[in-house]
Order: structure tokens, then C-alpha cells, then sequence
């Protein structure tokens, strides 16, 4: 039942409102209670003449409240929706939920859940089962069929992830379920973008099995990707997507991120109106280009909208140095023309002013390039070499290319990645037996590994190496004939490689070949740690583990316990479960796997085109709100008010002063209750209480271990520093929670608030008086229990012969109590397992026996698990200092070292302490086990 943005949900009950008149008619005929006046008689009387009637019915306004608050009762039986929603066709055999959860639904996936959750609900409510599917999860994910509870479980389990949909494979799966439910209705919740094999996946999931196809629609633009980043010369290149065919223009702003997450560059990319794609450039030095660690499209919270960057991303400068000076007329016979060439567009090219070595080398070091390519450059002046293998050694990368210089100049060890011949090797000539060598496959151990091999290059004269025992290790390129190529090794922290033919096309046409190009591009890489450890594992098809991963949101995140280590191959590797998109490696070298490439393109989804009834639904939250609630809420509100109303009109919160009579016997009712609760017969006087009351009630608030004051700082301060140890041990082990630890005086202060009080003896401590000992012994005899440690594991016990002054000390105390008969704690007491199996029972010190009340006479057969009676022993003796192992300080650190050094010590000291608590507090309780079977066989009987 709905008026306008108000419904109903059980609208028979709105006929209580008749019952209106009814009360009201009820509320007239009760007159308000009668007000008690007070003395004088006169005022009374006064009053009375001036009215013509008492009252004989409920003012109008109290009638009015009441009237009221049963309507509000009324309504909210009725269920009251405001701006109610309308019912989703939820209805038939099943319902089959199919959502999209890839990243393009990351952006406004709470939306998709409410919309699934009205859909589930309205299922609920027609008693359907539910069939939940998500696209972007594992293959063995279950998808049900559920009822409307558990169906709500899995979609508020899900969540987006950051790779693509599989529709083809989950839409097949749910089209089976649906085999054992024919006649269902199907829910597509899509993220709006077209996929590889749509067509046939609708064609499965609605073609046998669907009798209504619920398809939910998103309100949102289309979603917005970044498929480009490049370093160019002049700036970062951007390049971003959308869906085509929008005929509005359109604007996004992209920010550069560095590796702390800070923002450091800005573009703004634009789409043209129809355009597909955009472009923009982030025109900013090289230094901070090189500190880009990601690129995102501000306002596109999804995974497409980010690109990670690895060192493939980043420019390097590059020193270029030749001996030779450009020939103006014939420039393609310089030696750097053709190395220009083929860094210009991925590096930052810098050159010296001057062609004498001892001024160029430092000029270009002073640049601080990653790299250093030498053309046919001999020998290095002395006064600059040392500095040149110092930029080596901590990470450079020198190239250097052969020629008649360098042929003639000789070896130099720190400066070449192998020994070479002298002189060169001429091949094809007229005085020559061979011929020009072509190049072979590349080495696996080598950056080129995974180039295809340039088998149309040709080389008639190289420069050789020395065979050593290490030279198939360092080549990276070799001749038909097994002679090298390329060869390169790791120096330190750097990088020497060699190509033994010159820059220009006179000894080989590599130059003028496009593998020249990536192969200078390969080294140019490996021309910084990190990305030395990424092209090396590219190389060697090492997997890399996941290092940061990019959320379904666009945040760099952890590695989720999905995600695999990924295995870096040519082309663009698959983004999965496995391998989500992120960045894999480690500090020392990354790997950026992307979920977009270069040749991504955006495809908006067309509903299919089906003969089932189709129902068009779009993504919101549910706006309708339950008013049930808020007029419960309101009726008790009223409620109240018209208790507070009744009490004023009877006089209740008139202020006036109480009867004599009146107040004394409220007061003895409340100390007779008082009397019953504690115990006592005879009221207590309120001149009786005692200014100890305030403690005693603090001390029976909760259970507290209590230690004798002794009167020695130092004892006394181990002593509450040990209880407050196992106060904490016992809060974090046990479920009990005991209050901070007491100190007594034993002379004065009550000591049957405490179930153990701990007594450490001290012979300098002056000796107890007579009555202080005699409170001990009532102590025990009342139910109390002494534990008194001598912390002296080296006493010869309490028995005749030598003993140590706390132990003499002891005896006197003891002398003066009842002390029963005494034997350490046997193997099967129930102090060895009250909590914690405890073969013994060590402090600080280990060794000395914990003594308690012999248990003469009990029965010890086999089926009995402990040898004790009912009651619990009055006295406890040790000489392993407990509070000692137990002390710790403000930090939670022990205080005091245990004797031996044994860290399991310490911590058995403390289960010792626990199962003391724990006998103490529940006595012999696991001893009555034995008489379970039988109990149950009575029982039984």
C-alpha cells in the first residue's frame, strides 16, 4: 500500500486507528490521582469553596498525548516505508546473479552491491534460491545455488579486483546450474565494457534456461585508461582512452607520482568530441622525469587509470666520445652518427667540448651519466683512467667500440671486458682465406637473449679476444665461426661491454641494421642497477615476485597471498589472479606489468538481443527508509513525557518537606534490604561505619593477591612488582582478572578479603609480635592460605640441621602456628594440573620443592587423578623466590635474572603461579572427574 512517497507493508493494521475513540472515551472516565496538601486546614479549605466539583476526567492535553502515542503504535505496526522503492523482478525458479568484478567496475562497486542486495532481498522474500557468480574470480569459486542469507554472505565477501572479467568461462558455469533450475530469472550486472567472446557467453547463459533477463545499467561516464607513458626527448608522453562514439568533449588530468607517493608533475590530456583517445605531455626536466615511479588520471578510481614505471621508463644520459673528428662533407663515416642515430629517441645525449681525453673524459663525468660510449677510443691518459674506473666501479656502464686506435693501443684490464690480440682480423680479403662471418643466435646467458638474431649482418674485420677459461660467459654475441661479437662483463658495481667491430659501416653493416638500434637500447638498460637485475632476468626467464601491487582502486598496495611471482617474456604478458598488475621484483630492480598496453581500446557493452522479458534497472543505493523505528522512538518518548505528567499531577515532584514519620521508616526499609544482602540480622547506624569502609569495599571489588609488608623497601618492592607480573600473566592466560595487587600489614589490616597472601622472609625484617602471628593463624584456619618463600633454594628445608636465616626466621614464625603435617607437592596433586601440566614448581632459583598440607589420608588408587581431600592447603612453602621471577617493570620486562639462565624458567615460575590462583580459587574441583562415569551410569540407570 503506497501514498505517494509513503507505503505500507502491512496496511490491515492502519484499521487500529478506529480504535481511537474508543480510548479516548476510556481516558475520560480516569480522573487524575487526588493532590495531598499540607497543613493549615484553612488553605484547604480556602481552595475547596472556590470550586464547584472535584475532577472527574484526564485533562484534554494529557488525553491529546495519549491519543497520540497509540496512533504512532498504530503506524509503526503497519510498516511504514517513506519514498519506497519499487519491487525488482526477482521471481521464478531461481535467480542467477552474474556481476562483473573486474576493475572497471572498481569505481562504483557499492553502488553494484546495493543493487545486488535489493535483488537478493526481493528473492528472499518470494523464498527463491540464489545463484551468485563474479567474473573475476577463481575458476573453482562456488556460486550456489544459496538461499537469500548466504547469498548476501558471498556478495558482501567480494570485492573488485584490478585484472579483466572472464565472462565465457563463469557465464558457462552458471548456465549449468541453471540445468537443475529451469525457469529462472537472470541478473546481469555488467561493468559496461566489451569483451573478447560476449556474444557467445550470452548466448549460453540465456538461450535455454532464462525466462527474464534483469539488465542494471551504470549512470557514470564511460571509465577512462591510461595506455601510454612514454619518456620522450622533450617531455613524458601521455596517452589515455575512452569509449568511443561520446560526442562531448572531454578533459583529464593526469599527475606523476615518485616513489613516496608524492606529486611532482601535471598534463592535462583532452578527448576531442568523438575522439577516442588523448594525448598530453608532462613537460618537465629530465632529472625529475627519472623520479616518476607512476602516472594515474585524477577522479578514476580503477586499476586501468594507473601505470607503474620500471627503468624501461626512465631516460638515461649518455656520454658520447670519439677520437675522430666528423668529416662535414661525408657524416655517415663518423664514428657516433649512427650511435646518434639510435639513442636520440630513448636517451639524453651529451657530448664534450673538447676532443683532447684528459679534458673530455672528466667533462662528460661531470655530467653524472649512466653510461659512457667510447668510438674506437685507444689509449686512456693516466691522470683521468683512475677516475673512469672509479665511475665503473660504482655502477657506470662503459661501451666501447673497436677500431684501429683501440687495435693498436693494446689491453687494458680495468677498462675491457676481456684481453684482446693485437692488431685486428680481416676477413674476405684478397689476401684472406675466409670470408665476411654472419651472426649466429644470441646466447642465452646474454641481454640480447630474447632479440631475434640479425642473420643479414655481415662482418669482414673485427678486433679478437684471448681465448680464457671465462670467455663463453662473457660473450653476449658471436660469429658463425665462434668468434665474438659482443662481449661484456660485471665490474663491481658497473658494467664494461665490447663490440669488437667500429660504429660505422666499415667493418660490418650491424649499424646500419635495426638490431643495432635494440641492441644499444639492451645495454642502455642495463645501464642502472635496477634495471640490470630486471633485463638480466628477462634474459634468463627468472621469475620476479611480486613486489607493489595497483588495487581495484588505483592504489599501490601489498601483494595480495593470490598473487605469484611473474616470469618478464617479449610482448605483453597476460594480467590474471596470479599476476595482477603492479610492480614485481624487488629494491633493487622492478618490473612494471600493467594492466593496459599500447593497443587497448574501449568497446561499450550492447545489451543482447533476446526474446525474454527484459527488465532495464539502474545502479543506485536503496534511498527508502523504514519509519518502523523512528515512531517506536517517538511513542516512547511520549511514553514518558506522560509518566513525568502523572507523577507531577499526583504530587510526586511537588517540592515540600518529607514527613518525620515517613523518612525513618523509608530509612530502616532500606537498611533491613541492606542487612538481608550482606548477611546480618541487626540494622547497622549510620554513626557505625568506619573510615576503612572505602578500602574494604575496594578489596572485595575483585579478587587480589595480596604480600606481607616486611618493612624492607627493596623486599617489599620485588614483592608487588612480582604480583603485578602474574596479575598481567593471569589476565593474558587465564580468564580471570584480578585487581592490583594488595600490601597488608599483618597487625592491622584485614586479611580475609585475600584467597593467597604471599610472605616473603626476611631475617632482617624485625620479627612479628604475638597477635600478628595469631591473625595469620585464624587467617588459615578460616579458609586463607600462606605462601611463604625464604627465596633461599640452598635451605636445608624446615627439619633439624643447618639452615640459612631466612630459613631459622621461618621456624620461629611457624613455632607459633598450627602448622599441619607438610610434604612436597606429589607427581598427581592437583596443583601439577589445575591449569598447566607442572612436573615442578620453580621461582628465580630451581630446585627446591613446593611444600603443602600432607594429604595423610586419602586413598591414592589408580583411577583417582589427585591425592588431596576437598579442602585446599592452609600453607604453601618454597625457597625459589616466585615473586623474583615474577617482578617486571613499567616496560613489562623482567627485573631480576633466573638462576640458571633459562628463559622457559621465567615463564614456568609464572604457569606455577597460575595454577596456585587457580587452586586456590577453585580447590580440588578436577578431582571429582573421577566420579563422572559414575554419575552418568546412575543417571543412565
Amino acid at each position: 500500500m503506497s501514498w505517494l512517497p509513503l507505503s505500507f507493508g502491512a496496511p490491515m493494521v492502519l484499521w487500529g486507528l478506529l480504535a481511537l475513540p474508543v480510548i479516548w472515551w476510556l481516558l475520560r472516565l480516569t480522573p487524575p490521582r487526588p493532590q495531598t496538601e499540607v497543613f493549615p486546614p484553612l488553605r484547604i479549605l480556602a481552595r475547596v469553596l472556590r470550586r464547584e466539583e472535584t475532577p472527574q476526567q484526564s485533562p484534554w492535553w494529557l488525553t491529546l498525548l495519549r491519543l497520540l502515542m497509540a496512533a504512532l503504535v498504530v503506524m509503526a505496526l503497519a510498516e511504514p516505508v517513506f519514498n519506497p522503492r519499487e519491487k525488482l523482478p526477482a521471481e521464478g525458479a531461481a535467480l542467477a546473479l552474474v556481476i562483473d568484478n573486474g576493475w572497471a567496475s572498481a569505481a562504483d562497486w557499492n553502488k553494484r552491491v546495493a543493487t545486488a542486495e535489493r535483488l537478493i532481498a526481493d528473492a528472499g522474500s518470494n523464498g527463491v534460491p540464489v545463484v551468485i557468480a563474479f567474473t573475476a574470480e577463481k575458476p573453482n569459486a562456488e556460486i550456489g545455488p544459496f538461499d537469500a542469507s548466504a547469498a548476501l554472505d558471498h556478495l558482501r565477501a567480494a570485492k573488485p579486483r584490478p585484472i579483466p572479467t572472464d565472462r565465457p568461462a563463469v557465464y558457462a558455469r552458471v548456465a549449468a546450474a541453471l540445468e537443475r533450475l529451469p525457469g529462472a530469472s537472470v541478473a546481469v550486472l555488467a561493468d559496461g565494457l566489451a569483451a573478447k567472446g560476449d556474444e557467445a557467453a550470452f548466448k549460453t547463459l540465456l538461450e535455454k534456461n532464462a525466462t527474464r533477463l534483469v539488465w542494471a545499467t551504470s549512470d557514470r561516464p564511460s571509465v577512462t585508461g591510461l595506455i601510454g607513458a612514454d619518456n620522450q626527448v622533450d617531455g613524458f608522453a601521455l596517452t589515455a582512452i575512452r569509449a568511443p562514439g561520446n560526442p562531448a568533449p572531454a578533459q583529464v588530468t593526469a599527475g606523476a607520482f615518485d616513489d613516496k607517493g608524492r606529486r611532482i608533475a601535471d598534463a592535462t590530456l583532452t578527448f576531442a568530441p568523438g575522439e577516442a583517445t588523448a594525448t598530453g605531455t608532462m613537460a618537465v626536466p629530465f632529472e625529475l622525469r627519472n623520479d616518476f615511479a607512476s602516472v594515474a588520471l585524477d577522479g578514476e578510481h580503477q586499476a586501468g587509470a594507473v601505470r607503474v614505471l620500471d627503468e624501461s621508463s626512465k631516460r638515461r644520459r649518455v656520454g658520447l666520445l670519439s677520437q675522430a673528428e666528423a668529416d662535414q662533407a661525408q657524416p655517415l663515416l663518423s664514428p657516433l652518427y649512427y650511435i646518434r642515430r639510435a639513442l636520440q629517441p630513448f636517451a639524453d645525449l651529451v657530448e664534450p667540448s673538447s676532443a683532447d681525453l684528459a679534458d673530455a673524459i672528466p667533462q662528460l663525468l661531470d655530467q653524472k651519466p649512466a653510461m659512457i660510449i667510447m668510438a674506437d677510443v685507444g689509449t686512456i691518459p693516466a691522470q683521468v683512467k683512475q677516475r673512469l674506473v672509479d665511475w665503473v666501479d660504482k655502477g657506470g656502464t662503459l661501451v666501447r667500440f673497436a677500431g684501429p686506435r683501440l687495435a693498436a693501443a693494446g689491453n687494458d684490464d680495468d677498462l675491457l671486458p676481456v684481453r684482446l690480440r693485437s692488431g685486428e682480423r680481416a676477413l674476405g680479403g684478397a689476401l684472406s682465406w675466409t670470408t665476411p662471418q654472419a651472426v649466429t643466435e644470441f646466447p642465452k646467458n646474454g641481454p640480447f637473449a630474447d632479440l631475434s638474431p640479425p642473420f643479414e649482418v655481415t662482418v669482414s674485420r673485427q678486433v679478437l679476444a684471448e681465448p680464457t677459461p671465462d670467455i663463453v660467459e662473457r660473450t653476449w654475441a658471436t660469429l658463425a665461426d665462434g668468434t665474438p661479437l659482443v662481449t661484456g662483463m660485471k665490474k663491481d658495481k658497473g658494467t664494461l661491454v665490447l663490440f669488437h667491430v667500429t660504429p660505422e659501416a666499415t667493418w660490418s653493416n650491424l649499424p646500419i641494421s635495426g638490431s643495432f638500434v635494440e641492441m644499444l637500447r639492451r645495454v642502455v638498460q642495463l645501464s642502472r642497477n635496477q634495471g640490470a637485475a630486471v633485463a638480466n632476468a628477462e634474459a634468463k626467464a627468472v621469475s620476479l615476485a611480486p613486489y607493489r601491487m595497483i588495487g581495484a582502486d588505483g592504489m599501490l598496495t601489498p601483494p595480495s597471498p593470490d598473487a605469484r611471482p611473474l616470469v618478464p617474456g617479449a610482448g605483453p604478458l597476460p594480467v590474471t589472479l596470479e599476476n595482477p598488475p603492479g610492480l614485481y621484483g624487488s629494491e633493487t630492480g622492478v618490473f612494471a606489468h600493467n594492466l593496459l598496453d599500447a593497443s587497448s581500446t574501449f568497446a561499450p557493452l550492447v545489451r543482447p538481443q533476446v526474446s525474454l522479458p527484459v527488465t532495464a534497472i539502474p545502479y543506485a543505493f536503496d534511498e527508502s527508509e523504514n519509519l518502523k523505528g523512528p515512531l517506536v522512538a517517538i511513542a516512547l518518548l511520549l511514553m514518558a513525557l506522560d509518566t513525568l505528567a502523572v507523577f507531577w499531577m499526583g504530587g510526586l515532584l511537588a517540592r515540600r518537606p518529607r514527613r518525620a514519620g515517613t523518612a525513618a521508616a523509608t530509612a530502616a526499609a532500606v537498611l533491613v534490604v541492606l542487612g538481608g544482602v550482606f548477611g546480618h540480622a541487626d540494622l547497622v547506624r549510620a554513626d557505625d561505619s568506619k573510615p576503612g569502609d572505602a578500602q574494604a569495599i575496594e578489596d572485595i571489588s575483585k579478587t587480589r593477591i595480596a604480600y606481607v609488608i616486611t618493612g624492607e623497601p627493596g623486599v617489599d618492592s620485588i614483592s608487588r612488582a612480582g604480583l603485578e607480573g602474574l596479575t598481567r600473566f593471569l589476565i593474558e592466560k587465564t580468564a580471570l582478572e584480578p585487581g592490583p595487587p594488595a600490601g597488608v600489614d599483618i597487625a592491622k589490616d584485614e586479611l580475609s578479603f585475600f584467597p593467597l597472601i604471599y610472605w616473603p622472609i626476611d631475617a632482617t625484617a624485625p620479627m612479628p609480635s604475638q597477635a600478628a602471628i595469631a591473625r595469620i593463624d585464624a587467617y588459615m584456619q578460616q579458609g586463607g592460605t600462606v605462601l611463604f618463600d625464604t627465596r633461599d633454594q640452598f635451605s636445608n628445608g624446615i627439619g633439624a640441621g643447618s639452615a640459612s636465616p631466612a630459613t631459622e626466621r621461618l621456624r620461629d614464625i611457624l613455632g607459633n602456628l598450627n602448622v599441619p603435617p607438610l610434604e612436597p607437592v606429589p607427581s598427581d596433586h592437583v596443583l601439577t594440573k589445575s591449569f598447566f601440566i607442572l612436573p615442578e614448581f620453580p621461582g628465580r632459583f630451581n630446585g627446591s620443592p613446593l611444600w603443602v598440607e600432607a594429604s595423610l589420608d586419602a586413598s591414592n588408587t589408580e583411577n583417582r587423578p589427585v591425592r588431596t581431600g576437598d579442602g585446599v592447603s592452609p600453607i604453601m612453602i618454597t625457597a625459589n623466590d616466585f615473586a623474583g621471577a615474577w617482578a617486571i617493570d613499567e616496560n613489562g620486562d623482567p627485573m631480576l635474572p633466573t638462576v640458571p639462565p633459562d628463559p622457559m624458567q621465567r615463564v614456568y615460575a609464572l604457569r606455577a603461579g597460575v595454577n596456585i590462583m587457580m587452586y586456590m580459587l577453585t580447590g580440588n574441583y578436577k578431582s571429582d572427574q573421577v566420579h563422572v562415569p559414575v554419575l552418568l551410569e546412575r543417571l543412565g540407570q
